[in-house]
């Protein structure tokens, strides 16, 4: 409840005389008849009248109390809140590649890179999402959808080997993931591409597909995963012995900033864990969805209720002063 004269209420501060007046006033009687000694009348039985008389000076004092309130203007609040989001069609394309198994990130690449998109995906409630992984081939593993339970069950599912991973197409990544987002009708469109490698296979080159995702308005952001030199590689030998080998790291760093900035993104590098978090938490402050808030508040007086449970008790009041509890002058 809403006052739209709250200062009103301090009014109330008066029924601490009024109540401390009666008290007092009770307390020194005010005998109609004079007589000698009450001795013989002390053990009479109390009627109803005895336990009602202080009732009407409560009732006086609850409309008193209901009239302050209603001075004070009480009001019902409603109010109508629409949200309107502009939401933004992201598309993940992550490669998925022999080489994200590399253990420069903990436990490897792929799996951090996992954790660190299935984070980001949490963060865009209200945006659509889809999820496009590659390797020497690339394939849609989820359209745009706003069902985040769904979209973080696909990621799960996203491990090495799931496609022919004899190679790197990075340009067959973006084209499919650019493929997704070509009927949206999303006022911005963005694409994150992660890998880890160089483009060695697929029918379009990088820069082909960065041309068609500018002619389609479309940003493109891009990660590089992967230490500086070198990086710890699982390895098993003939006899199948696990060890861990060293193994150069190459990322075409030259080709996928030419891409970012071709259409309008950025270009990060990832050398951990820590860095790759740092990049998606910046790709998500610089991709903020628009929220426009249309707010409409209404008021219902309410006062009349109270002045009529005020009459009320004034009425109930003076029904039993002089009807139940009439004094005989």
């Amino acid at each position: 409840m809403h006052f739209a004269s709250p200062y009103y209420l301090w009014l109330l501060v008066l029924l601490v005389p009024m109540i401390g007046y009666y008290v007092w006033r009770t307390l020194q009687g005010g005998a109609a008849i004079q007589i000698s000694s009450i001795r013989g009348v002390t053990g009479a039985p109390r009627t109803v009248r005895y336990y009602l008389r202080h009732l009407p000076f409560v009732l006086r004092a609850a409309a008193f109390s209901l009239l302050v309130v209603a001075l004070a203007r009480p009001q019902n609040v409603e109010e109508n809140v629409t949200t309107n989001t502009e939401g933004i069609d992201i598309m993940l394309a992550i490669d998925i590649s022999a080489s994200m198994l590399a253990r420069d990130f903990q436990p490897d690449r792929i799996t951090a890179a996992k954790e660190v998109a299935g984070s980001f995906i949490a963060d865009r409630y209200g945006d659509r999402i889809g999820l496009v992984v590659f390797a020497a081939e690339a394939f849609t593993q989820s359209p745009l959808t706003t069902d985040q339970s769904t979209l973080q069950t696909l990621l799960a599912r996203v491990r090495s080997g799931l496609i022919d991973d004899n190679g790197t197409a990075i340009g067959n990544g973006l084209a499919t993931a650019i493929n997704r987002l070509r009927e949206s009708d999303s006022k911005s469109k963005v694409i994150i591409l992660l890998t880890d490698g160089v483009n060695n296979r697929g029918q379009i080159t990088p820069l082909t597909a960065a041309e068609i995702a500018k002619a389609q308005g479309i940003r493109v952001y891009t990660i590089g995963v992967g230490t500086q030199g070198t990086a710890p590689y699982p390895y098993v030998d003939m006899f199948g012995n696990a060890s861990v080998v060293q193994v150069p790291v190459e990322i075409d760093e030259k080709t996928l900033s030419a891409m970012a900035e071709m259409t309008g993104g950025k270009y990060f590098r990832a050398t951990d864990n820590e860095k790759l978090k740092a990049i998606y938490d910046e790709i998500n402050q610089l991709e903020k969805s628009k929220v426009e808030v249309f707010e409409h508040v209404a008021y219902h007086e309410q006062f009349l209720g109270w002045v009529l449970a005020a009459l009320g008790l004034l009425l109930a009041e003076f029904l039993l002063s002089n009807l139940v509890l009439k004094r005989i002058p």
